[in-house]
């Protein structure tokens, strides 16, 4: 266009930065709001968010936030939509303060905040388990004047749920019948989730059987969470029935019903059965992604069929998978339980190589294995190598250096470790004090334990 000597106008340069930014090229968008301000038409909200949405959505959170600083440096007002978007992400992210502030700036500059901007704001409070805030700022939204929405309920019946709250779930459930929205297929899997989450199957088939009256048609996450409800509870043969109810109501099974039904025959230990549906998986289009063949490597691991374990995790590249740190983990903590220090160790230098780092399961795996084999030096230079990477060593990390001091007969170090233990808020459990005190009746431990406390934390 200015090739031909034609000036874009706003409307153009805005639809322009939209198409880029729904396709996921911010840099190109960015290129456009360059050309915008160096020609005679202002940016204004409209040509900023689509790219502050992009770039959130791609994980580019500082840059995002560098257009909002951007838009103020510039004169741009911020809109509503603005606002709301970066309250979403930021909730999404788990930055829960931070969204708080950008809600509560709303008000300050007299913008008026909407249902969304409550509904991001409650769903960040919810999935960061703060759930009386959520329902305080409900009450807000509804002294506000604002009509809360089926996906206002959803997100303050699944904040109860996720906390086990089912009774408190079930009256928002109804409240949201007496505010003229109806429970959907959201809500009712929601609540299917909740109950089995606390073990109640009977309530979770209620809520799914009156979905089904309701005459709601349940997609496979609905089916997948009641499956794996029922696996949880060991019922494998009701899980499969389930399946073969779904795919009559011509509601295919995906990835995610798969890897749960995988995981719940594993768990139980029938590798030929999970074999068998990990190729009907295949069989039905599917790849297996990397919890597909975790679940499949913990299953051997734990039937001590390492050799094959370590078969299945090769054939993930071949699949174009890449192992998870709990992937890694699992195979370091297998060999390094063997003694294969050299095995377990290989693999911890991989993981470092590909750039997956390791949490303090990984360490602690990796510690066991060398106290084990009695290389208690390199223990502890993993042990002070995870607390510089920021990495919080745990009741376990402790436990296996004091029992491989105590086997050494380095009491005084064992008992250091103890007082270490307390006074970084560690807690000991029964296992660490039965190694410390394994050659005494439980009266004496019980004494000694009292003492030794009452000396590290007051003296």
């Amino acid at each position: 266009m200015l090739m031909a000597g034609v000036q874009p106008t706003v409307v153009t340069f805005n639809t322009m930065l939209d198409c880029y930014c729904k396709e996921g090229q911010p840099e190109e968008a960015y290129k456009i709001l360059a050309e915008m301000e160096s020609s005679s038409e202002k940016a204004s909200s409209y040509s900023y968010n689509p790219l502050i949405h992009a770039l959130f959505s791609k994980g580019f959170v500082e840059q995002a936030l560098w257009f909002e600083n951007d838009m103020v440096r510039r004169g741009v007002v911020l809109s509503v939509v603005t606002y709301n978007t970066m309250i979403h992400w930021l909730c999404k992210i788990g930055h829960v303060d931070h969204a708080r502030q950008k809600f509560d700036e709303m008000e300050r500059k007299q913008l008026v905040r909407d249902v969304l901007s409550y509904n991001s704001l409650m769903y960040g409070y919810c999935r960061t388990g703060k759930v009386k805030e959520a329902l305080l700022l409900f009450e807000d939204l509804r002294n506000a004047r604002i009509v809360p929405t089926a996906i206002t309920f959803n997100i303050l019946i699944d904040g109860h749920c996720r906390l086990g709250a089912i009774e408190m779930a079930q009256k928002l459930k109804e409240d949201m019948v007496k505010f003229g929205c109806k429970p959907d297929i959201y809500t009712y899997t929601i609540l299917v989730n909740g109950s089995c989450k606390i073990g109640n199957l009977p309530m979770a088939k209620e809520y799914f059987d009156e979905m089904l009256h309701k005459g709601l048609q349940p997609d496979s996450f609905a089916y997948s969470t009641r499956i794996a409800g029922e696996l949880e509870l060991g019922t494998i043969a009701q899980a499969f029935q389930l399946r073969e109810e779904m795919i009559e109501r011509d509601v295919s099974p995906d990835l995610i019903t798969y890897n749960i039904l995988i995981d719940g025959i594993c768990k139980k230990g029938n590798l030929d059965e999970a074999y068998q549906l990990w190729q009907k998986m295949i069989s039905d289009g599917f790849s297996p992604d990397c919890i597909t063949c975790t679940c499949i490597i913990h299953a051997l691991c734990d039937k001590g069929r390492l050799e094959h374990a370590k078969k299945v995790f090769d054939r993930m590249w071949s699949y174009s998978v890449i192992p998870s740190v709990v992937t890694y983990t699992i195979l370091i903590h297998a060999y390094a339980r063997k003694g294969n220090i050299e095995s377990a160790y290989k693999l911890f230098f991989e993981m470092l190589e590909k750039d997956v780092q390791p949490n303090e399961i990984t360490y602690n795996a990796l510690i066991n294995g060398l106290c084990r084999t009695g290389n208690i030096i390199l223990a502890y230079k993993h042990f002070y190598e995870m607390q510089e990477k920021g990495l919080f060593p745990n009741k376990y990390t402790y436990t296996l250096l004091i029992s491989a001091n105590c086997t050494l007969g380095r009491w005084n170090e064992a008992f250091r470790l103890y007082g270490e233990m307390l006074q970084k808020g560690v807690d000991p459990d029964s296992c660490t004090h039965s190694i410390l005190f394994k050659q005494m009746d439980d009266d004496s431990r019980n004494l000694s334990i009292s003492y030794l406390e009452n000396y590290v934390l007051v003296g």
